[in-house]
Parts: structure tokens; C-alpha cells; sequence
């Protein structure tokens, strides 16, 4: 697609997510041929999200970082997302059943950027050890995703990449300062819904550690020639498989010496 193409795909994208539409996909020649146009697209939805009042983005969701994620959408590959500052939420919150159009929950641990991970010059690639000293501090989180979709089994990758990857929501604990956290590659994760257990995991289940996961991402950026900056959250992928939620229903996870957050739908 060439720069309009790109923004008209963009705007389809956009006008159904503030109208909390859904959508069957994109018309043929606005959809992405490939995982490098998605992200294009997914850029030009970010400017117009932003200048329709629906939020700025303040970091990055990353999904299918878990087998249990891989299986349950058929993909075997990290794909990233945007947060928008507007979704943001702390601790425990309310949430309006009737501002999604298929709401669901996933139990995460997110990371505080507190530098800037500028590419190395010698073109090296982001490394676990190389991305830890930028995280600040961790959180247990909460992703509300949301299926936007008629039906997003029928949906291509890119195309589910240029929206956003379903990214909707989130709400985080108590910040952790990083270094007083507990080993990521074992620590657990539970999420219960309406007081009981729906999925449990280990962190180290993030592609062996969530580190892994923010490398992945810092390097993803590198390609398109960006990079994570001090301020923005990341989302680093679920532990459990996403549950599809109701009207009233509950949700809290904890990461076991993270912390915990609760959400209501109401």
C-alpha cells in the first residue's frame, strides 16, 4: 500500500473503534500484506486515535508471548500493541460492560521503562541482560482485550496487528521496584473470576523470561526505526489464556511477589 492506502486502512481501524463497532476485516487493498505493513497501518491508527480524542499511546501490549496464548490464537509469534494513556488504570476499578464489544481478561506482569533503550550503534540486538537495567519497576496487571471482530478466528495476522492486537485496557498493581522482585522465570501467576480460579501460570512461561519478551519488542521497534522510552509501560504477555467476560463478572490476578489488581464489569 503506498502512504494514503496506509492511512485510509488506518481509518477503517479507527472509525470502528470509536464508534465501538465491530468489523469483518479489511476491504481488499487496505489490508496488510505482511507483518512490516501491518505495523505501518498500526502507526497511522495511533495518530488518529490520538487526534480523535481516544488517547495517546504511553507504551506497548505485547501478545502471544506464552504457549498457552500461541495455541489458543494459532500464532507462534509475538505481535505488539498499543496503550493508550485513557486506558490506564490502577489497583481495582469499575469498568463499563457496554464500552467494549466482546471483553476479555488476561493475567500479565508489566514493566516501568525508566531509561530510554536506544539501539546499540554496531546494529547488536536487544539481549534479556541487555534490556534489564531500563526496567524501573514491575507490575501484576490486568489486560481487558476486546474482540473487535465479527469473527477473529477469520481474521489474518497483520490485519489483527494493525489493530492493535486487541488491546483495550489495562489495569496494574502497585508498582515493584525491579530489583526487589522475585526470580521472573518461576514466579506465579493466578487470575480468578468472580472468586474462582480460571488459570494459573509462571511468568517464566514469557518465552522463558519476560525479559525475553522486552527484548523482543525493543528489537521489533529497532527494524521500524523506533525504540522504547523512559516513561512507557509494556505490557510483556499472559500467563493464562484469555477468558471472555460478562456483565458483573470479577476479575483478580496476582503475581505471586509482584502484586495483584481487580477489575468489575459493570
Amino acid at each position: 500500500m503506498n502512504q494514503e492506502e496506509l492511512k485510509q486502512s488506518a481509518g477503517i481501524l479507527a472509525l470502528a473503534r470509536v464508534r465501538n463497532q465491530s468489523i469483518d476485516g479489511l476491504p481488499d487493498g487496505y489490508r496488510p500484506a505482511d507483518v512490516a505493513e501491518a505495523y505501518q497501518v498500526q502507526e497511522q491508527l495511533h495518530e488518529l486515535l490520538d487526534e480523535a480524542g481516544y488517547g495517546k499511546r504511553v507504551g506497548y501490549k505485547i501478545g502471544c508471548t506464552t504457549e498457552v496464548m500461541q495455541k489458543f490464537l494459532g500464532i507462534d509469534n509475538p505481535c505488539a500493541g498499543a496503550i493508550y494513556n485513557m486506558a490506564i488504570n490502577y489497583i481495582a476499578v469499575s469498568a463499563q460492560f457496554d464500552n467494549f464489544l466482546h471483553p476479555g481478561v488476561e493475567c500479565e506482569i508489566a514493566a516501568f521503562i525508566g531509561s530510554d533503550l536506544v539501539p546499540a550503534t554496531d546494529g547488536s540486538p536487544f539481549t534479556r541482560e541487555s534490556v534489564a537495567p531500563a526496567v524501573q519497576a514491575l507490575f501484576g496487571a490486568i489486560e481487558i482485550v476486546d474482540d473487535r471482530w465479527t469473527d477473529y478466528k477469520s481474521v489474518d495476522t497483520p490485519t489483527l496487528i494493525a489493530d492493535d492486537f486487541f488491546a483495550s485496557g489495562i489495569v496494574l498493581s502497585q508498582p515493584k521496584p525491579a530489583a526487589e522482585t522475585p526470580d521472573l522465570a518461576t514466579a506465579r501467576g493466578h487470575m480468578t473470576i468472580n472468586g474462582k480460579q480460571v488459570g494459573e501460570g509462571t511468568t517464566g512461561d514469557i518465552l522463558g523470561h519476560p525479559y525475553e519478551a522486552l527484548a523482543w519488542l525493543a528489537n521489533s521497534l529497532a527494524e521500524r526505526g523506533k525504540h522504547l522510552r523512559s516513561g512507557e509501560i509494556v505490557m510483556l504477555g499472559s500467563v493464562v489464556e484469555t477468558q471472555w467476560v460478562e456483565r458483573g463478572d470479577e476479575v483478580a490476578i496476582d503475581i505471586e511477589g509482584v502484586g495483584g489488581a481487580l477489575v468489575k464489569f459493570v
